[in-house]
């Protein structure tokens, strides 16, 4: 196609299109010199036309930006320019040859009046205020709501767990957790994020169980307007958008469909996402952290879950354990949910007697912490505010067979086996005292005093007491 021929266009239609008064204009070449200035933009620079042509454009104005639109060859549109005490909305464009390379630039004041320009930024400081308030309404409905903290116990393996939990969070890799519904996975998804250097952003939950399957593409990745019947008309951003710069948390993710599983993996390794009826790929930031209940290895060898996105996302492995095998924390969990019921409800008992934890620690907890808690609120509607007693129990768990005695665990060094002890005979304390610090320490040889720091340096601060 043959080049547009210019000499066509009668030269006062050019001088008019470059001259007109609602876009005062500035040319410059390469060099930066002046090739041509609106007559309307004389007044601005206080020089007429024949004296600034000729000249370098920084000898008009010393903080042109012109100059470095030459450098970049990117066009900055919509600046706000400060000029003789008044402010100005301008474009500054590059200007190409037929071969792409820059040649020149022009700066167009798109608009003469205060009025108007004052009208303008209070509309854009009034769109930044809600941008910004539509960012922290994000931030808190998507915010991290445990901490490390939150996970409770004091079993080597909840130890383990914590510090590698808290190495977790310190890198951005992938993380698995697997365990039994029950044990925290959700707890400590929120408690990684927390910790992570991520955690001034959005932390995204996806229920990979509770979205039918054929809407998992849309909720995951969005959607453009007039994708399919039904599209919101301005679209639909995904759950990947809404963690951009955060964490993704993939709950149940053994339940994704095969066919969604390629897609997910694409993603993580990529970075990328396309809405449903998107043309062009959109560049996230994201951490992925998934959970499962299921085996996973098992699912991989029935086909039910692709082994390269296992390796993907197991890359950082957390498995927090059952209640069974951790059942010197019982105690302490147990007295843990009495306090939060208590806070919740104004009332709960004060103490479980001795042959109620007894039977607690004994039975095997297949639903773990979640059962753990249901028993016990089920138990403080008939103790009310006195101690649960064995008989406040629920027949499947009085009649459990009792789990077999743990196996002897590793000697500590003496401070903890030492601190170990201690615990144990605070909360006998607390227990025979009826939960009256006052009776505790007493019983301790004590002062009470002592005794609250000694309840602090062990956690035991919030069990009720009088």
């Amino acid at each position: 196609m043959a080049p547009f021929d210019l000499s066509d266009i009668p030269p006062e239609l050019l001088r008019a299109l470059l001259d007109n008064p609602y876009e005062s204009q500035i040319l410059v070449d390469k060099q930066g010199v002046v090739r041509f200035l609106s007559s309307h933009s004389e007044d601005l620079y206080g020089m007429t036309q024949a004296e600034a042509v000729g000249r370098q454009v920084r000898d008009l104005n010393p903080e042109s930006q012109l100059p470095r639109v030459l450098r970049s060859g990117r066009a900055e549109i919509g600046q706000l320019l400060r000029m003789r005490g008044k402010e100005r909305l301008v474009a500054r464009l590059p200007l190409r040859d037929n071969e792409g390379r820059v040649i020149g630039a022009v700066g167009k004041l798109m608009s003469w009046h205060p009025q108007k320009i004052a009208k303008m930024a209070r509309q854009l400081e009034l769109l930044e205020s809600r941008l910004s308030y539509y960012e922290q309404e994000l931030r808190h409905l998507y915010r991290s709501r445990y901490t490390l903290d939150r996970y409770l116990g004091e079993s080597k393996k909840v130890q383990d767990l914590r510090r590698a939990a808290a190495q977790a969070a310190a890198s951005d890799l992938p993380v698995l957790i697997t365990g039994e519904t029950g044990t925290g996975k959700e707890i400590l998804a929120h408690a990684i994020h927390q910790l992570s250097n991520r955690r001034d952003k959005a932390l995204v939950r996806v229920n990979c169980a509770s979205i039918p399957q054929e809407l998992f593409e849309s909720e995951l990745f969005g959607y453009e307007g007039g994708a399919f019947t039904g599209a919101k008309r301005q679209g639909k951003p995904g759950k990947f958008e809404l963690a951009q710069g955060g964490t993704i948390f993939l709950d149940e993710v053994g339940e994704l469909p095969v066919a969604m599983q390629v897609k997910l993996l694409r993603v993580i390794q990529e970075g990328e996402v396309e809405r449903v009826g998107g043309t062009r790929p959109l560049r996230l930031d994201f951490r992925v952290i998934a959970a499962t209940n299921r085996d996973l290895r098992d699912m991989i060898s029935a086909g039910g879950f692709r082994d390269d996105l296992f390796y993907r996302l197991n890359i950082f492995p957390l498995r927090p354990p059952g209640l069974r095998e951790i059942a010197e924390d019982i105690p302490r969990l147990a007295y843990h949910i009495l306090s939060q019921l208590k806070q919740r409800q104004g009332k709960a008992p004060k103490r479980i007697a001795p042959e109620a934890m007894e039977i607690l620690t004994a039975y095997q907890w297949p639903g773990n912490v979640r059962e753990l808690q249901n028993v016990l609120e089920r138990a403080a509607v008939e103790a009310g505010e006195e101690a649960i007693l064995a008989e406040h129990l629920p027949p499947e768990v009085r009649g459990a067979p009792r789990q077999a005695a743990p196996a002897p665990r590793e000697l500590e060094s003496l401070r903890q086996e030492m601190a170990r002890y201690e615990r144990r005979v605070l909360e006998r304390a607390l227990s025979l005292a009826q939960g009256n610090r006052t009776r505790a320490a007493g019983l301790l040889g004590i002062h009470r005093t002592g005794l609250y720091q000694k309840l602090k340096r062990h956690g035991l601060e919030g069990k009720e007491g009088s």
